[in-house]
């Protein structure tokens, strides 16, 4: 995830945002169908249930999602989420991916940030299940999707989805990302305009590039938030050895000082968890250990604007309207949301404000999917 910017100087001795990130500085930015499932041969189960295969065009056989981090084992999901749900394991472009997959309509991709994984999205699934596919994705490295040791640059993440998408039959989809899901999601609209039909970034002032980044030294509060991304950034077994055993200080650190109201104990406990396993922790170091290679070809997106319509959030104790701001010379057509009282949070934070906003973006979207296939 990017970290909240610090509040306008108002004489309680806070910094104000420094004049680079006005400019659309990025938290990480430092220096620098259910049908189209089984038509596919895919895996569908959720949670905990007995072992089974499926084919897939690049693997004989699927194993069930059994592991923790798996709908089954979330906490705090109700029966109707559960009936709704599932989780699946899809083999695609070469990576075995982990979804959580439910509703009916047009596809929508969730795709969340770190350090979290698809339970990000948990607030606001349900009632977009009732108008949308939702598809809420574990990239590459974190939750249940494989570990690889390379591959984490913005083009093959992105790549990563797209081949998700072909696996599960859909063409053309909705994407929504927060954090390392809107740059993500950024790089996915940006190198495939023809899959992309709407997007929606939440919380990020715009994705890294070379114009977009901050100074190495950083006044305090900016400092204090962003202090994570040069260390993640250590392609070095010392960064692991550093955090392994101090799991739970250095993320709740990250998840407090974010702004906005607290996450519950029980979802900061549940993330934590997540990432205190050795693989899952090297994997989600990924994102920025390919910070150089994406920061590159980000400098080379931004010579063609994106051309579909575009959703920027911002949590109004976070990033607020430089989210939008950050957007703005990379697209055609970008509507701005600043959510009162929201920190990076955001779907965690403000889910009816989210849903809300979500729901009135895609309505054309939707409909447009519902005269298609009258």
């Amino acid at each position: 995830m990017f970290p909240a910017k610090p509040e306008p100087q108002d004489g309680s001795g806070r910094e104000p945002v420094s004049h680079r990130a006005r400019r659309g500085l990025s938290r990480r930015l430092f220096v620098g169908g259910a049908a189209a499932s089984a038509a596919a041969g895919i895996s569908v189960a959720a949670g905990l249930a007995p072992s089974a295969t499926a084919t897939t065009a690049d693997a004989p056989s699927v194993r069930r999602p059994e592991g923790f981090g798996s709908v089954a084992t979330a906490p705090r999901l109700s029966a109707e989420f559960k009936r709704m749900f599932s989780s699946r394991f899809i083999n695609a472009g070469g990576l075995r991916q982990h979804v959580v997959i439910g509703g009916d309509g047009p596809p929508l991709l969730l795709v969340h940030g770190w350090p979290e994984n698809w339970y990000a999205w948990r607030m606001v699934m349900p009632a977009l299940a009732r108008e949308f596919t939702v598809i809420a994705v574990d990239q590459r490295g974190m939750g249940l999707t494989e570990k690889p040791k390379s591959g984490y640059d913005t083009a093959t993440l992105a790549n990563d989805l797209v081949a998700l998408m072909d696996t599960l039959g859909h063409d053309r989809f909705a994407v929504a990302g927060h954090d390392t899901g809107m740059i993500i999601g950024y790089a996915l609209a940006a190198d495939h305009p023809d899959r992309v039909e709407y997007l929606a970034v939440a919380d990020v002032p715009g994705p890294p590039s070379t114009e977009a980044s901050p100074m190495l030294f950083e006044k305090e509060p900016l400092n204090n938030r962003l202090w994570h991304i040069p260390f993640n950034r250590v392609n070095h077994e010392l960064i692991e050895k550093l955090v392994r055993g101090r799991e739970e200080a250095f993320f709740t650190y990250e998840f407090d000082i974010q702004g906005g109201e607290r996450l519950p104990e029980y979802a900061r406990e549940y993330y934590i968890r997540l990432f205190s396993d050795p693989e899952s922790l090297r994997g989600s170091f990924g994102f920025y250990r390919a910070w150089d290679a994406t920061v590159v070809q980000n400098d080379d997106r931004a010579k063609k604007k994106l051309a579909m319509p575009v959703l920027a959030i911002g949590g109004e104790k976070s990033w607020g309207p430089y989210v939008e701001g950050g957007m703005k010379p990379l697209a055609e057509n970008v509507r701005g949301l600043v959510i009162p009282g929201a920190g990076h949070w955001v779907a965690e934070q403000a889910p009816q404000r989210v849903l809300t906003a979500l729901t009135e973006f895609l309505a054309p979207y939707r409909s447009k999917a519902s005269r298609t296939a009258r």
